[in-house]
């Protein structure tokens, strides 16, 4: 199943958008991403390319309404079978914490997506030495795309230049420590999260470090991928010439208004369903497992750490889906460690991000990020619950 190049999300050739570029055909999950890659490659969207912007998609095989759909049967069936109604009260106990945080979130990824160009972002991670990694873990932060949308534009900056340790690091940052998802993890943490995205970019930074180390050594692949950058090429000055050329006028500020709200509806396709996956996991464990689960197997321990770490090994879930569980892991023992390792973990041990490291950037680079990254989210659990 091919993936849509913008988002990273699956895609069904017979029913996605499609366009044919250099002689071979894309497809994308929504118009707004093809029209976002026909502008990036300078290409029209008509006969000639092969242009399709009809789907064949229909509203009822969306996902997030499928999961919603799911979710208010489980509700409405509440108010008639009483062994349901904590699994809704526990539901809409996390939607009063993080509606608020979801739709900001959604908001300041679509003013991300409409003004700040990927050809960025391309450029900076085409440079070397320690600058990139910093580079990397920044840029992490603006990026709006769930872990698994991450994984397909990782992939593609790897292909565009991108150092090996460049791509890990912005891999590892992107999920937790971007903007959109900071202001979800506070909606449920407080400042509290303010740690857990702090250590998630401290070890994204100590990671591509790490790796430019064996990258020197051989121990790593490098990438063959040729970049021609236009030395002339300055980022702060094609700012300035953007803004120089801005016009304000009615008519551009709905074309704003409307490619901000384009960017808010692709990010909520990639990740709003996540999310209410997550929460509707969470509501369970909230309202049918038993505390004394949590706090004998999921506690403030060394036993709880594994416990947590195991769990998150196996769980496939998008960043923003694991938010809820971390959550209800934090409720249930008041071990904030516990909950960063179930974030952390979940992407330092994906199956899915580490076949995909294999197969795209290198066996070594793969095997080589659980080794360099577990050891130090247990470290951070650690002090997390010592100092929480």
């Amino acid at each position: 199943m091919p993936k849509d190049p913008i988002c990273g999300m699956d895609v069904s050739e017979r029913s996605a958008l499609k366009i044919k570029y250099n002689g071979q055909y894309y497809y994308f999950c929504s118009k707004h991403c093809l029209e976002k890659f026909s502008k990036e490659k300078n290409i029209s969207c008509d006969i000639a390319s092969g242009c399709n912007t009809s789907s064949g998609s229909v509203f009822y095989k969306n996902k997030t309404f499928i999961v919603t759909a799911i979710l208010f049967v489980f509700i409405s069936a509440s108010y008639g079978f009483s062994w349901l109604a904590p699994f809704r009260n526990a539901f809409f106990d996390y939607f009063k914490v993080i509606w608020w945080a979801v739709l900001l979130g959604f908001l300041i990824g679509g003013l991300i997506d409409y003004y700040i160009p990927r050809e960025y972002i391309s450029l900076i991670l085409a440079r070397g030495g320690k600058l990139a990694i910093v580079n990397a873990v920044l840029l992490g932060f603006f990026m709006s795309a769930c872990s698994h949308g991450i994984l397909a534009l990782s992939i593609q900056l790897h292909k565009k230049g991108a150092s090996n340790p460049s791509v890990v690091a912005f891999l590892l940052a992107s999920p937790w420590a971007n903007m959109a998802l900071t202001i979800m993890l506070i909606g449920f943490f407080g400042f509290k999260a303010l740690f857990i995205i702090f250590a998630a970019i401290f070890i994204a930074l100590i990671t591509g470090f790490i790796f430019q180390f064996l990258e020197k050594k051989g121990l790593i692949e490098t990438n063959s991928n040729t970049v021609a950058v236009d030395a002339g090429f300055s980022i702060r000055k094609d700012i300035a010439i953007r803004l120089k050329s801005y016009k304000f006028s009615a008519n551009r500020a709905k074309n704003d208004i409307k490619g901000i709200f384009n960017g808010m509806v692709s990010l909520s396709n990639m990740v709003l369903w996540w999310i209410l996956i997550g929460m509707g996991i969470a509501s369970f464990a909230g309202a049918y497992i038993p505390t004394d689960f949590f706090q004998n197997y999921m506690g403030p321990t060394v036993l709880g750490l594994f416990v947590t770490l195991a769990l998150a090994t196996v769980m496939e879930v998008c960043s923003e889906g694991s938010a809820p569980m971390a959550f209800e892991i934090f409720r249930q023992t008041k071990a904030l460690g516990n909950s960063f390792v179930f974030l952390m973990a979940g992407v330092a041990t994906d199956y899915t991000e580490i076949g995909l490291l294999w197969h795209n950037v290198g066996k070594r680079t793969a095997i080589w990020l659980p080794i360099i990254t577990v050891p130090q989210v247990i470290l951070f659990g650690f002090l997390a619950n010592f100092i929480f």
